[in-house]
């Protein structure tokens, strides 16, 4: 993983540079991002939200709500439709980028699994990730998991 990490939408109207180490790297199951990625789950990285930029392009922005009950603001592009990154409202201080939408994503390894409740039955979910049945109450342990992963790798 080389820094800063850069991506874009689908069809190339917005660009972005996160500009510091992610802080974890997890897997959705929440029906929203089975929606939203037209899949079993959704992947997230944890990243800082003063780390990342706009470097070109405008996004549109809409707020949703999660199967949590939390707000999230969601950037997306006009042209294509992806949306790169999600805003917490609850959270000010992170953002969870979709890595899909990363130029390079041979990095990618996730550490944990949430909203596994909803999470399709013929989905491997490894015993020995961070396991939540819903959002986690606290995302310490995610990042912790992260962290020592990165160590690894």
């Amino acid at each position: 993983m080389k820094l800063p990490l850069t991506g874009g939408c689908q069809c190339g109207q917005l660009r972005y540079e996160v500009r510091a180490e992610p802080l974890s790297v997890y897997l959705c199951h929440c029906t929203e991002c089975q929606k939203q990625s037209s899949s079993a789950f959704g992947m997230s990285v944890l990243i800082a939200r003063e780390s990342f930029v706009y470097t070109s392009g405008t996004p549109r922005q809409w707020d949703r709500t999660a199967d949590s009950g939390r707000v999230i603001g969601a950037d997306f592009c006009e042209v294509c439709g992806v949306r790169p990154v999600h805003h917490p409202r609850a959270n000010d201080k992170v953002s969870v980028l979709k890595p899909g939408t990363l130029d390079d994503t041979s990095w990618l390894n996730p550490v944990g699994h949430i909203w596994t409740r909803s999470a399709q039955p013929w989905v491997p979910i490894p015993e020995n990730s961070i396991i939540h049945e819903g959002h986690p109450p606290d995302l310490a342990p995610l990042i912790e998991a992260w962290q020592r992963h990165r160590l690894t790798i």
